[in-house]
Order: structure tokens, then C-alpha cells, then sequence
């Protein structure tokens, strides 16, 4: 039986190197190649900013940075710790601060404080910003020259996550890892796949396009938010892109495995559409993929051996691009049992919280389901 659950789990890993479009690759790249800036008139940012009294005034100094003409619109969510004012003080050109109206039933946050900004743009692009990120100059003008390029509707960024604490290193580039698995950017980036994706801290997209399909409403109640909206326009015929950067970077840390859990734990269940059914496949691929070589390593003999040793290369081969791109040390690679264990009881902290009437938590709100 030893011989049979090896050898599977190398095939597994095997025929996970080969996918044609190879999701463990980092090649889908979109960094500021010139500080060159375009005129940014015809874009509006929309940033949603809930008690973000520590980050708001990098991230708008460094759109001051971008260019000239940028249009600005910060919805202030009901924030109690001087976000506003803090915002106020960067006398940023072109900004409108909103104070968000109460939140409707039916509504996130998030998606709330979106709408509310939507309904005052008047560009023909919008960039959706999450209020802790910061934009390297010329990451602007570049978005724009990849929409120009290729005819682009939609185009999003994953963000440089921080990698500082020692629990960073060991799980942050595995969240990017994982969601590439989960959501090939080759893929998504086909305009025939119906895999759509993307990065919601980061998102440029055409105003008619978000219209079109009735702006945050499509998705008022979405906990993957970028995704289902990476969705809808796709399915609405509009061409999407999703890629990674050097030039988008998250200024929210976190610091310890608890916020790290917590984080993922956000989402996990729903990434499984709420399914025990998709639960207990996840559990068991993934005890057979990354669990089940690292015991064999130890404790299996003859042909069992050889094929965890082999299971046990390939994953920890895959996963150096991810840590090359990362800039860290090979060596995280050996975790990569230990990484997936826990990102495993994660999503089991999901499910069981799902399970106990809790959809959603974030920035203080808590949504039960239904």
C-alpha cells in the first residue's frame, strides 16, 4: 500500500510539472520599466480606507508620484482612528474624501465604500487601490501602457506581500504559491478559459466596462471580491490580465501565525464554494501531495522511499520561483510539508467557522451567513 501511495503522489507531482501552463512559474511580470510618466487624467482612483490611520499617507504620497492629472476618491468607511484627516494633510491634487453612508444590508464593506466611490467617477478609467498599498513610481503609467498594448479591459497586479518576520517568509509566498495553483494566471489571462482571476489591491479597469455589468452590485456580497469581479467582466467579453510586480507593495504586515491564519482563514472555505465534499478532496490531495512524501522520507523503505524522495524534489522544485521572485533563501523550500499542514488547518478553521454561522470577518465586522 506504502508503494501504491508514493508512486501516486510522485505521478500527481509529476503531472503537475508538466501543465502546459504551468502555474508554478513566475513569468507573468509587470514591473515600471521607465519613471516616464503617461498623463494619468483619465483615471480615478478609488480607495476604500477603514481605520487605515498608519498606511493612507504613504499610499497617497506615492500616487502623488505617478503622474499629473490623477483623479483621486478616498471613501472614509466609518473609520474612529483620524484616517480622513490624515488624508487631508497630503494635499494630494485632484482628491475628494467621502464619508461612506451606513452599510446596507446584502453589502461588504469593502464593495460598499467601492460603489459609493463609483458613483462619482467620471474618467474613462478607474483604478481600484486597496488603502495599504503603495505604488512604485511609474507603475501607474505602466498599467496603462499594458491595457494600451494589448487591448486590455482589466488588468491587476498581485502585490509584494512583506517578508520580514520569520513567519512571513515561511507562509507569505506560499499564499502567492497556492493562488497561482488555484487560479493559473496563464489561464486566467485567455480570453477563452473560463478561469478568471485576480488581485484586488491592485485592479485597472475601464469604467464602461465596470458599469456595464452594474458596478459593485454585481458582487455587493462577495467575500472573494476580486475574483468575482474578475469574473463577471470576463464572462461580460471583456479581455482581463493578472500578473505579478515588484511595483505594488502591501505595507500591511503580519507579524505573527495567528494573523497569518486569521488572514487566510478569511477565505479559504469560500476558494471550496462551501463544499464538505471539495473539503475532504482538498484534505486528502493535499495530505497525499505534501504530507505523505515527507513521512515516506522518514519511515518508508525500497521503492516507497524513492518515489517520496522524488514526490518531495518536485515540490520543493516548483516552488523555487515563487522564492526566487521573492528574493529568499532556497532552504524554504524544505518547509514546503510543514507550509501546506498549515495552510490545510487553515482552511479547516474556515470551514468550522463557517459551520458555526460565520461567514466573514474583517476590519472589525463580522458577516453571518445567509
Amino acid at each position: 500500500m506504502t508503494d501504491v501511495l508514493s508512486s501516486l503522489a510522485a505521478f500527481i507531482w509529476m503531472l503537475t510539472a508538466l501543465l502546459p501552463w504551468q502555474p508554478w512559474r513566475s513569468r507573468e511580470l509587470l514591473d515600471a520599466d521607465s519613471l516616464e510618466t503617461l498623463d494619468l487624467s483619465d483615471v480615478t482612483v478609488i480607495i476604500p480606507a477603514r481605520n487605515e490611520a498608519d498606511v493612507i499617507g504613504a499610499t497617497l504620497k506615492a500616487l502623488k508620484q505617478q503622474g499629473k492629472g490623477l483623479h483621486v476618491i478616498l471613501v472614509d468607511d466609518e473609520s474612529i482612528d483620524g484616517t480622513a484627516n490624515i488624508a487631508r494633510k497630503v494635499e494630494l491634487e485632484n482628491i475628494q474624501i467621502i464619508l461612506s453612508e451606513p452599510l446596507p444590508s446584502g453589502w461588504t464593506g469593502k464593495l460598499w465604500a467601492q460603489e459609493q466611490g463609483l458613483q462619482r467617477v467620471q474618467t474613462p478609467l478607474v483604478l481600484l487601490l486597496d488603502a495599504d498599498i503603495l505604488l512604485k513610481p511609474g507603475l501607474l503609467s505602466a498599467l496603462k501602457a499594458k491595457r494600451n498594448a494589448e487591448s486590455l479591459h482589466f488588468v491587476s497586479l498581485m502585490a509584494m506581500l512583506k517578508v520580514d518576520t520569520v513567519w512571513e517568509k515561511m507562509l507569505m509566498p506560499a499564499f502567492i504559491y497556492f493562488f497561482k495553483m488555484l487560479y493559473p494566471f496563464a489561464l486566467a489571462n485567455k480570453p477563452t478559459s473560463k478561469v478568471a482571476a485576480a488581485a484586488g489591491g491592485c485592479i485597472l479597469v475601464d469604467t464602461q466596462a465596470l458599469q456595464g455589468i452594474g458596478g459593485m452590485a454585481a458582487i455587493q456580497d462577495a467575500v472573494i471580491d476580486d475574483c468575482t469581479l474578475a469574473k463577471k467582466i470576463k464572462q461580460a467579453g471583456y479581455k482581463t490580465w493578472l500578473g505579478l510586480t515588484h511595483g505594488v507593495i502591501s505595507q500591511r504586515g503580519y507579524v505573527s501565525l495567528t494573523e497569518i491564519w486569521d488572514m487566510v482563514a478569511r477565505t479559504a472555505y469560500t476558494q471550496l464554494f462551501y463544499s464538505k465534499s471539495l473539503l475532504l478532496v482538498c484534505t486528502v490531495l493535499m495530505s497525499l501531495m505534501y504530507l505523505l512524501p515527507w513521512y515516506g522520507l522518514i519511515f518508508f523503505t525500497g521503492s516507497a522511499w524513492f518515489f517520496s524522495v522524488l514526490a518531495l524534489l518536485i515540490m520543493c522544485g516548483l516552488y523555487l520561483p515563487t522564492l526566487h521572485f521573492y528574493a529568499l533563501n532556497n532552504a524554504w523550500a524544505l518547509c514546503m510539508p510543514v507550509i501546506a499542514g498549515l495552510y490545510l488547518l487553515m482552511t479547516w478553521t474556515s470551514a468550522i467557522r463557517y459551520w458555526q454561522g460565520e461567514r466573514l470577518r474583517w476590519k472589525g465586522r463580522i458577516y453571518q451567513k445567509g
